[in-house]
């Protein structure tokens, strides 16, 4: 017994003695600096610099600025892991983290999503591109062993400020990896198309209050609801000016989303993709499918680079969630679909690290192998690439609403589907009864059987498919509608259902099936008073036909054969997004419990979705 026991402490020993050596890796071949470097106005950024042990040769430098800390500090303090993924962290860089202006330990008011300014007059009008500016002519004359190249990175609101970096116009920035970058934050995270995504309510706190004084520590609260249950707990908030409760008034962006419910000014200015020309540096934009924070950022971006510049940018898009492909998991899992082994070590030893190498070690000298799009096929579950994105060889395909059908023929008579839209009974936008983490994300795989079998939502669905069928490329539904109401919100579902005789998973939930299941391809929201102009809202006219446009993001998705394709349309989709009172008022934020009031939703049978479809 005594000698099993030595064993033991021995192997205890040896797993220990490997689990501390895999966490001291950035300890024991970085050494660590901490300084504050002076912007033009005189405000101070906490900088962390990470720089290789090995002086024998030279490193470029790769940053990432972010509002969320650079924790741990601490000249003796060291990040499990440096850089974007372990393969870069062990070929060698000189890593480089900042806190932005106004959070953590660096000085100056925090502006979220700080807009641009093109012409600056003075040493007073400062942006994220001055700063961005500022740190790294500082980091290339003051940091030792590097070679001159920089490059910037960040997921999320990090990718924004990597985004943000193109507009610094630094000689010196050679290669920019903006990831599920935010890019307007009435399009991202916080607003699709208008509708307010109540499901990120939780978040505000995180870019609410100003701090006081430099801190290593969050300054702010998340607010305790008292429940698990987010559906019901919305729903007995009733009107969201009731939320204020959590919330006081230090909490500027509650009052920033609160008093600027449309496109005005104040969120124009914050966009920057109209920004986006004539830039130099390589750009590779990184996204996820299903990623519920920010898809329309990292498209766009794409989308507005690849328009106004001639410079190299590329896309790489995975069927990941948010910031999944900076994760080592050995099995890329959304919900209860599994897309397979090893994708997110893929990119990052095939993809990622290849392009920061080719543009920052290399000089951009020498054969790149890497393509305009690399882009993941998320029914075929495979990678494939292109010369350009979306593909050259797609046409676009409408398939029409009627009677349920969705179908290449139209029918000619005049028909609709008819529903009711009461917000007193929302349709879920899942059957979790809470979400995980302050933002959703599983939605956006979720069986939707439990919606297409509510009568408040209208299903569209082909016959069995005798071949497969490529999407690739956006999405645009046209539907020609009409309310009771004065207002009102159109959700449209893209639905991949499953065969019959499908086989189970591992993965599948154990209370579903994969026989017939209804897998989410792509959704979207349209809040119907932005119909025509997101900054000037307009009601509808009860009872008369309206034409709403909704353009849903991007997919790559192959419909198998045998599969169906199908198309769901509703007005409530909670607590994802707020609720519609269906009564038209001037500002949502504000509406009393008198306007929300039950409406009949009509959608006519001329109604369509264009398809991009690969041939």
């Amino acid at each position: 017994m005594k000698k099993l026991f030595g064993i033991s402490l021995f192997l205890l020993s040896v797993v220990l003695y490997a689990q501390n050596e895999k966490v001291n890796y950035v300890a024991e071949n970085y050494t660590k600096k901490e300084v504050h470097i002076k912007m033009r106005d005189g405000a101070e950024l906490f900088t962390c610099i990470y720089s290789p042990k090995d002086v024998s040769r030279k490193y470029p430098i790769i940053m990432q600025r972010t509002p969320y800390n650079c924790a741990p500090y601490g000249e003796n303090q060291f990040k499990k892991s440096i850089s974007p993924s372990e393969t870069m962290m062990k070929e060698g860089y000189i890593v480089v983290y900042q806190d932005v202006r106004g959070r953590f330990m660096s000085d100056g008011l925090y502006d979220n999503m700080r807009g641009f300014i093109p012409n600056k007059k003075n040493k007073k009008d400062v942006d994220e591109a001055s700063d961005t500016y500022d740190t790294i002519d500082w980091l290339v004359k003051n940091v030792s062993h590097n070679n001159g190249n920089v490059g910037t990175w960040g997921i999320s609101y990090p990718g924004f400020y990597a985004t943000y970096s193109l507009l610094s116009n630094h000689p010196a920035l050679k290669a920019v990896s903006p990831q599920a970058c935010i890019s307007d934050f009435f399009f991202d995270d916080f607003h699709h198309n208008g509708a307010y995504l109540l499901s990120y309510w939780k978040a505000t706190p995180l870019f609410g209050p100003q701090k006081e004084k430099r801190t290593t520590e969050a300054w702010y609260k998340f607010p305790n609801t008292g429940t698990s249950d987010d559906y019901q707990f919305y729903l007995d908030a009733g009107s969201l000016s009731n939320l204020d409760t959590y919330y006081g008034k230090e909490n500027e962006f509650w009052q920033q989303l609160k008093e600027h419910s449309s496109y005005d000014s104040f969120w124009q200015k914050r966009g920057i993709l109209q920004h986006l020309k004539n830039i130099k540096p390589a750009v590779m934009i990184v996204g996820g499918w299903f990623d519920a924070e920010d898809l329309y950022g990292p498209l766009n971006t794409y989308n507005a680079i690849e328009k106004n510049s001639k410079n190299y940018n590329t896309i790489v898009m995975g069927p990941w969630s948010h910031g999944d492909w900076a994760r080592n998991q050995p099995q890329q899992i959304i919900g209860n679909i599994n897309f397979g082994d090893t994708i997110s070590g893929f990119y990052q030893k095939n993809i990622e690290a290849n392009f920061f190498r080719h543009f920052l070690k290399n000089n951009g000298k020498g054969e790149n192998k890497l393509p305009e799009a690399y882009v993941f096929d998320t029914g075929k579950k495979a990678w494939q690439t292109f010369s350009v994105w979306p593909p050259q060889k797609v046409e676009k395909q409408d398939f029409f609403m009627q009677g349920n059908q969705l179908s290449k023929m139209a029918n000619k008579s005049f028909a609709f589907e008819e529903f009711i839209s009461d917000p007193k009974k929302p349709v879920p936008s899942s059957e979790d009864i809470n979400q995980k983490g302050i933002t959703p994300r599983k939605y956006m795989t979720d069986d939707q059987r439990f919606a297409a079998r509510r009568p408040d939502v209208v299903v569209f669905e082909t016959e069995i498919l005798n071949d497969d069928t490529t999407l690739a490329g956006e999405i645009l539904a046209k539907l020609q509608v009409s309310t009771t109401g004065t207002d009102a919100d159109w959700i449209v579902k893209v639905v991949d259902v499953f065969p019959k005789d499908e086989p189970e998973t591992k993965e599948i939930a154990p209370y579903l099936k994969m026989s017939n299941y209804h897998m989410m391809v792509r959704s979207e929201v349209m809040r119907g008073r932005f119909r025509n102009s997101f900054s000037k809202p307009e009601p509808f006219i009860p009872n008369e036909k309206t034409a709403v446009n909704i353009k849903l993001q991007d997919v790559f998705h192959t419909f198998k054969k045998g599969h169906k394709i199908q198309i769901q349309v509703q007005s409530t989709w909670f607590p994802l997004i707020d609720l519609n009172p269906q009564t038209f008022v001037d500002n949502i934020f504000y509406a009393k419990p008198e306007d929300f009031k039950k409406q009949t939703h009509r959608i006519y049978n001329d109604s369509k979705i264009e398809f991009s479809i690969l041939k």
